[in-house]
């Protein structure tokens, strides 16, 4: 999926709220968003939404020299989707889908997002999508791919998202590769924000071996490209990977919420929709 001019306004603002989160002197925030605002004019925009993230925060990073601001962030809510485990792993149990639930569970994780994103009411949202409608639901193919895959990739997104991530693993009870980002960036999960979330215990983690905010192949690894190339099943989680891989042709089911009107008008639903998607 291509930028869009809506992309920068969204791009701004990204990049204001992560200068807050790193400095509260309003002098040297001020200077990061006239830096940003010199560099997106001189970006082509017939490129994905992430490549032109990248850059924006490879540039906040030089100017700032902090690798990860959103630290603190993502830990905390590893820990608070850690506590939810329990009781969504019963509400599971508990299903006569558990299949569905708990791709609903992996969905609902998704609204933590500090991308395009940041306010949530983390409660209200992961409730609002275990009962609503999927705009999209190609979760019949995915169950049968599920039983059909030998090699399956899971493409992961935000940390805390990644708890949710883990019960829909579970649930697949397959061997599963999943990947995270190669180094920080947003609030996106990298190996340590995995392993917090006890992915080890239930997957091979490796990385992308890129740090953009999505899966860029240009810019992924060897061990990564021979992993996705060679995987008959693959889950790619969130909006950025979406963005990044939407014109791919491979065995891709896109698991979302819309939260972007961009990407909402991308797929063809009404922003806020909840997809599984395979183009």
């Amino acid at each position: 999926m291509k930028a869009r001019l809506d992309c920068y306004p969204c791009l701004y603002y990204q990049a204001l709220r992560t200068a807050r989160m790193i400095t509260q002197d309003e002098k040297k925030i001020l200077d990061i968003l006239n830096n940003v605002s010199r560099l997106l004019p001189q970006l082509s925009f017939n490129v994905t939404p992430p490549e032109i993230g990248k850059k924006m925060y490879d540039l906040i990073e030089q100017m700032t020299e902090v690798s990860d601001p959103y630290q603190t962030i993502k830990q905390e809510c590893t820990q608070r989707a850690l506590r939810m485990y329990p009781d969504i792993k019963k509400r599971i149990k508990d299903s006569p889908n558990q299949l569905e639930m708990a791709v609903r569970a992996a969905v609902a994780g998704n609204v933590i997002d500090f991308g395009v994103h940041a306010e949530f009411d983390f409660d209200k949202d992961l409730e609002t999508v275990f009962t609503q409608e999927f705009a999209i639901n190609h979760l019949p193919e995915f169950s049968e791919a599920v039983k059909q895959a030998r090699r399956l990739m899971y493409i992961g997104d935000n940390a805390g998202e990644t708890v949710f991530d883990r019960i829909l693993i579970e649930e697949m009870n397959k061997p599963i590769v999943f990947v995270v980002r190669e180094k920080p960036i947003i609030n996106d999960a990298v190996y340590q924000d995995a392993v917090e979330a006890g992915l080890d215990k239930v997957a091979e983690i490796i990385s992308s071996g890129s740090d953009a905010p999505g899966t860029i192949l240009s810019l992924c690894s060897d061990e990564f490209m021979n992993a996705y190339n060679n995987a008959d099943l693959i889950i790619s989680k969130g909006q950025g990977n979406y963005e990044a891989l939407s014109e791919e042709n491979r065995p891709i089911f896109f698991l979302l919420k819309a939260k972007c009107p961009v990407i909402a008008a991308d797929i063809g639903v009404p922003q806020g929709s909840i997809i599984m998607l395979l183009p």
